[in-house]
C-alpha cells in the first residue's frame, strides 16, 4: 500500500518542467503539463488547484496563461509538494490493540496501556525519519540530480515542447 499518492509523483515531475532548469519553463498550462506526460487534465488540475492553495504554484493571466512556481526551487521542499498534495496525514493511527487483549478481560492494567504503545513509538519514529529526508530535499536538488542522467539534447526537447504549445494557443486565440 503506497502512503504517498501516484498525485504526489506527477506534481513532482511538473514542478520539475517549471523549475527553471535547462529542461524546464517559466511557466505552462495544466493541459500542456497533462498532456506531456499523458495523464488526465482534470486530474492534474486538481492537483495544481491544491499546489496553488498551498502557495508552491501561482496561476498566470494572459493569453499564455497557466502556472509558474511560487518561489524559488531551492526553497520548494518534496515534503512541501507531499503535504500540499495529500495533506498532512500520519504514516501510522494506532489503534491500541494493546486495550484489547483477551487476558485482560476487557480492564487493561495501567502498566498494559501506560505511555506510548511500543508499536506506536516505532512507526513514530520512522515517520520522523521520513518527513525529515523529505525535507531534506528541494526541488532544485532533483532538478539537478535529474538534469545530470538526461542526455543534454531532452531539456531542449521538452522546452521546444511546452514552448510550441504555448505559441499555438496564443495564434489560435
Amino acid at each position: 500500500m503506497s502512503h504517498i499518492s501516484t498525485g504526489v509523483e506527477y506534481g513532482l515531475h511538473c514542478l520539475l518542467y517549471l523549475s527553471r532548469s535547462n529542461m524546464a519553463v517559466e511557466e505552462a498550462s495544466v493541459r500542456d503539463l497533462a498532456e506531456l506526460q499523458g495523464i488526465p487534465t482534470e486530474f492534474l488540475a486538481k492537483l495544481f488547484t491544491k499546489l496553488a492553495k498551498a502557495g508552491l504554484v501561482v496561476a498566470t493571466e494572459g493569453i499564455k496563461g497557466g502556472f509558474r512556481l511560487a518561489r524559488s526551487p531551492s526553497r520548494i521542499t518534496v515534503l512541501d509538494v507531499v503535504e500540499a498534495i495529500d495533506g498532512d496525514k500520519p504514516l501510522f493511527e494506532c489503534r491500541e490493540i494493546r486495550d484489547r487483549n483477551a487476558v485482560f478481560d476487557g480492564c487493561p492494567p495501567a502498566w498494559a496501556t501506560r505511555g506510548t504503545c511500543t508499536v506506536h513509538a516505532v512507526m513514530l519514529a520512522a515517520e520522523k525519519a521520513m518527513r525529515a529526508e523529505l525535507k531534506n530535499h528541494t526541488l532544485a536538488d532533483i532538478a539537478e540530480r535529474t538534469t545530470e542522467k538526461l542526455p543534454a539534447a531532452y531539456g531542449g526537447q521538452v522546452v521546444q515542447w511546452l514552448t510550441d504549445r504555448a505559441a499555438n494557443r496564443r495564434s489560435a486565440r
